[in-house]
């Protein structure tokens, strides 16, 4: 799916000075939903980000609403959490300044789960924010949680310092990755659920991670590319069983759970 987003992205920008209709290239993302229902009806579909639905209203001349009405109508079931780094507008301005601010991000969420739609939502850490610019981030997505109950997960990721701008800096320790886990779960005890997303914090931390609040070791996952593009040194995937054996290896017990934590499977013991 990365690479026919990638690809779609390609047909837009070589379109783009032509007579084509902006709402004829969004119908690109509307067939591809409805195409992938088609095959497979009862698949749960988790797509676009806030900064993606914010790019797509920008780009089509339509509002935020309507895009996501119009991919709800198409097939999509919720909302990944990627794209909110981190809230504060001193640092977004200088880590992500091409993406859309914090109100606006947090604003299309607040539609998604007004549409029923359910969502999680993300903070980028050890980077050049502070340790109260994290906090801010954290207390925002509290609030529109109280406000809404749409979050499902909240997942911290550790910034990744190669073959980016940034590369001088360090990236967190294990000591200060277990910290935000912590923190996030003491924090946010209105979101029912903390990731650890183990591509990011490395095996050995995640595991770990699931004595300091975390309930989620993120999924199987295939072919990831963002974060070993920037340096990271775990597998580009893990198998079911895999990750059942690092869950009780962690002294935890696994469960395999769909895109809405409904339990699926209680794995046998080998």
């Amino acid at each position: 799916f990365f690479f026919k987003q990638k690809t779609a992205y390609e047909i837009v920008s070589r379109d783009w000075s032509s007579d084509v209709c902006s709402s004829d290239l969004f119908d690109y993302y509307t067939e591809l939903l409805r195409g992938f229902k088609r095959i497979r009806p009862e698949i749960h579909l988790k797509c676009f980000t806030a900064v993606e639905i914010a790019f797509f209203a920008d780009l089509y001349h339509m509002t935020d609403e309507q895009v996501l009405r119009e991919l709800k109508a198409a097939g999509l079931d919720s909302l990944p959490g990627g794209g909110a780094e981190i809230f504060a507008p001193r640092v977004r301005k200088k880590i992500c300044n091409d993406k859309c601010d914090a109100d606006r991000y947090l604003s299309i969420h607040r539609l998604a789960h007004g549409m029923g739609m359910r969502s999680n939502v993300t903070m980028l850490y050890g980077h050049i924010e502070t340790i109260e610019e994290r906090v801010d981030h954290m207390l925002r997505a509290r609030a529109l949680q109280d406000d809404t109950g749409g979050f499902q997960a909240f997942i911290p990721l550790a910034f990744h310092p190669d073959n980016n701008q940034m590369r001088k800096l360090p990236a967190p320790s294990a000591a200060d990755t277990l910290r935000v886990h912590a923190v996030a779960r003491l924090m946010l005890d209105n979101i029912p659920h903390i990731k650890a997303f183990w591509i990011a914090t490395g095996v050995d931390v995640a595991q770990t991670a699931l004595w300091f609040g975390v309930d989620d070791l993120d999924g199987t996952v295939q072919e990831e590319k963002i974060y070993h593009m920037a340096g990271s040194s775990t597998p580009e995937g893990m198998t079911t069983a895999q990750l059942t054996r690092l869950v009780r290896a962690a002294g935890r017990e696994p469960l395999e759970r769909d895109t809405l934590y409904n339990v699926v499977n209680v794995p046998a013991l080998a």
